[in-house]
């Protein structure tokens, strides 16, 4: 059961200009159900992504990077779930080659314009012959079918829109992302998807997608595992009448990066809110650092413990668990007399140890919760950092344990 995860109708989803959408069954991993999704763009677009780190990286990311940094003007999108094309060499790459080869001869254009993702079970060929067969049988759908289309283990479809007046110019902004497992930076199984009209051009979108990715995406994290097939996309069409953002310098710059990472963020969290037997949501919150990453190395400490986890799993203020993994983050000079842990508002540690004035029902009432903060104050620097996080419950496992069956 998701946490606090409402799902976004049709119509809470507004339509993006010059991006057409399109989904199919393909009977890839279950029969009957929506596994593969087309997004058709206009020409005239810039596109950019970021992608997994993890150096085992799926067959699809690795043609989407090729395509990318050569360039192409990109007409199409293609993602089928069930299966992630990845762990299979040259074999998966010219599996991915085909399918791209067969879009484009659906919608009339080359190849290389179409980029490929694929999301679900690694070291499994990619069922080509299937997904090729269900294209011509596509039909137009909207973007909250789309967030349905890529789901794998999901319990909900996940997307966010925005309209904005930029200097009197109406701007759209529409996304959708899946993932709930194998969740951890850079990037996280995730795949995510934004649209908006805005003309902006390719280098600045380049350097827009880095910019959000790292305080939603790159700051979430499930299970410690990194996925193989991570993969975030920005599209713009241009289609709005907004003048084109070509300087970061430009007020609409800003505009436009501060609400594609609202966007990106609530897309994240809506990951974390929504994974893999989660029954609570958890904000890690750490502040007077000396630097961004170091906060972070704390944050992520804390976030993707097990015993942790477990603990809030079982709204146990078992909170020394807390300050051990705050211990062994890697921050080698860190004086802990100075550090002050707070679990939402209750202050739980001082001085090195136990705060005097804390009481365990005070621990216990914020452990009930859905939702809980942890806030951990280094009192060593100015920098600060903010995670996502959920528990570990008993559906995890077994949800990992069934996951191919």
């Amino acid at each position: 059961m998701a946490v606090n995860l409402s799902v976004k109708t049709a119509d809470q989803l507004a339509p993006v200009a010059g991006v057409d959408l399109f989904v199919a069954e393909a009977g890839i991993k279950t029969p009957g159900r929506k596994d593969v999704l087309v997004v058709h763009l206009d020409k005239g677009n810039t596109v950019a992504g970021v992608f997994t780190l993890n150096r085992f990286c799926a067959a699809p990311v690795q043609l989407c990077k090729e395509y990318l940094a050569n360039n192409a003007q990109i007409r199409a999108l293609v993602v089928n779930t069930g299966n992630a094309n990845a762990g299979t060499g040259e074999q998966g790459r010219e599996r991915a080659r085909a399918v791209c080869a067969s879009v484009a001869a659906e919608l009339g254009c080359e190849p290389h314009q179409v980029l490929p993702f694929s999301t679900g079970v690694i070291l499994e060929p990619l069922p080509v012959d299937k997904i090729i067969a269900a294209l011509p049988k596509r039909r137009a759908s909207s973007w909250a079918e789309a967030a349905e289309a890529i789901m794998t283990t999901d319990t909900l479809p996940k997307a966010a829109s925005r309209v904005l007046d930029i200097d009197g110019h109406k701007v759209t902004l529409t996304g959708i992302a899946k993932g709930s497992g194998m969740i951890h930076p850079n990037m996280a199984t995730m795949l995510g998807f934004v649209a908006t009209d805005a003309p902006i051009i390719r280098p600045l979108l380049e350097q827009l997608v880095k910019e959000v990715a790292d305080p939603s995406f790159n700051s979430i994290t499930v299970d410690g595992d990194t996925s193989t097939n991570d993969s975030f996309i920005l599209i713009s069409t241009g289609k709005s009448t907004l003048p084109l953002v070509d300087s970061a310098s430009q007020p609409a710059y800003a505009q436009l990066k501060a609400a594609l990472t609202d966007i990106a963020t609530e897309l994240a969290q809506a990951i974390i809110r929504d994974g893999e037997g989660a029954t609570k949501f958890i904000t890690v919150k750490v502040e007077g650092g000396r630097s961004v990453a170091e906060c972070k190395a704390v944050a992520y400490a804390i976030a993707k413990s097990p015993l942790v986890k477990t603990a809030f799993f079982a709204s146990d203020p078992n909170l020394g668990r807390l300050l051990c993994a705050i211990g062994y983050a890697g921050v080698n000079d860190l004086d802990v007399d100075r550090l002050e842990l707070y679990l939402d508002d209750v202050l739980v540690a001082v001085d090195g140890g136990r705060n005097p004035a804390y009481k365990e029902e005070d621990g216990q009432r914020v452990m009930n919760q859905a939702e809980i903060t942890v806030r951990a104050v280094l009192n060593r620097g100015a920098a600060s950092a903010t995670v996502w996080t959920c528990d570990f419950s008993y559906d995890y496992v077994k949800i990992n344990a069934d996951y191919r069956s």
